[in-house]
């Protein structure tokens, strides 16, 4: 069976007929139950109104037409209300607020489609050619389908992130991500890898490996073998060709596991998902760990892969604290059930632009904010 047979069906009425193609959503999203033809002659305020409702509209227009109507209706969607609402009660409720209204934004911006026809083909007026990055994530089609205009830009940036890649400055290379896979743009985890000394040894595993960075940068230090392991498709794609990229494939070997592969090493690295809440779609599970499962999976896991002298480095912000998700004694007291001990902790302040600006709802937690090494060492 192809992916397109395991696509689901959107519906919709046209010149009087009833039209269905397949619904590509990478959030994971069911198709609009209701559906509308939209054009140039759409106004944005009735675009916007049939959005807010749960109303699609698919596009038959100019395609430039299209992305400033979404920029209209984004405009919409962020306008300050005329009566300031109740200030939140804590951070906390400010997180859980600021989530609720980015997932109405994300779903009321999602209501724009565009069609494509077989070979990821936008059959519109002044449409890019958006094959390549089309296919770098759905794959081939040979199929009619329909899918967001926000998500289709979204796979245009990825795109052109992929190709020119993220300047990594600890490793004096790029890094090139791919779409859905953690994109390290937040460079102050990287750097306390950077300058923590290395325990003695020739092996180390980095769990949960994503684009392949701390691997790369510990092979880079001169780690002899470095075992990347990963869960997701797209992360194990995307770390060994960064990777082969990077002329480490003799040194660095990336597998498909549950966190740890089989073994012992004198280190073992993990960058988790800081934030302990629930992904609101699949391409957010690098950013937010259900109930620190993988935090608590690598903690429990640490010591029965840890030579006699070796150190693991978690490597994890404080953000969820200063949120209220997570408490630092529940963080010590999940060290200590799983029979570790904290050898010692390097700080490092964020330098990422939200950091600075006043106006984010969770200024108060990014100011705060600080990532930090633990160096653990089993009991």
């Amino acid at each position: 069976m192809s992916v397109t047979d395991s696509l689901p069906t959107i519906h919709w009425t046209e010149d009087g007929a009833e039209r269905s193609a397949m619904w590509r959503s990478e959030a994971g999203l069911p198709p609009p139950k209701r559906v509308v033809i939209a054009d140039d002659q759409t106004p944005a305020d009735t675009a916007f109104r049939l959005a807010s409702e749960g109303t699609a509209l698919l596009w038959r227009g100019d395609f430039q037409n299209a992305r400033q109507l979404l920029q209209a209706m984004a405009r919409r969607v962020d306008r300050k209300p005329k009566k300031a609402p109740k200030p939140p009660a804590s951070l906390t409720e400010a997180f859980h607020k600021h989530r609720l209204v980015q997932s109405q934004r994300a779903r009321t911006l999602g209501m724009l489609l565009l069609p494509f026809e077989a070979g990821h083909v936008v059959p519109l007026r002044r449409a890019p050619d958006v094959h390549e990055a089309c296919e770098q994530v759905y794959g081939p089609s040979d199929t009619p389908y329909v899918a967001s205009m926000r998500e289709l830009l979204g796979l245009i940036g990825a795109f052109e992130w992929r190709k020119k890649g993220i300047e990594i400055p600890a490793l004096g290379e790029r890094i090139h991500p791919w779409y859905g896979v953690f994109a390290p743009v937040r460079g102050e985890y990287i750097d306390l890898v950077a300058k923590e000394p290395l325990p003695s040894g020739t092996l180390a595993f980095d769990i949960g490996t994503g684009t392949g960075v701390l691997a790369a940068l510990l092979a880079q230090r001169g780690v002899k073998r470095v075992v990347g392991t990963d869960q997701d498709a797209r992360a194990l794609g995307n770390a060994r060709a960064n990777v082969e990229r990077l002329g480490l494939t003799g040194d660095v070997e990336i597998i498909e596991a549950d966190l740890f592969p089989e073994g012992r090493a004198p280190l073992v690295v993990c960058n988790p998902p800081w934030v302990p809440a629930r992904p609101s779609s699949p391409i957010e599970h690098a950013v937010f760990d259900p109930d620190s499962r993988m935090l608590r999976g690598f903690l429990n896991g640490l010591a029965a892969h840890l030579t006699p002298d070796g150190q693991g480095w978690l490597i994890l912000s404080d953000f969820a604290e200063h949120l209220g998700l997570r408490t630092r004694d529940e963080l010590l007291g999940w060290i200590d059930a799983a029979g570790l001990k904290v050898l010692g902790r390097s700080d490092i302040r964020p330098r990422h632009p939200k950091a600075a600006d006043a106006d984010d709802p969770l200024f108060a937690a990014r100011k705060a904010e600080i990532t930090s090494l633990w160096r653990l060492a089993a009991k």
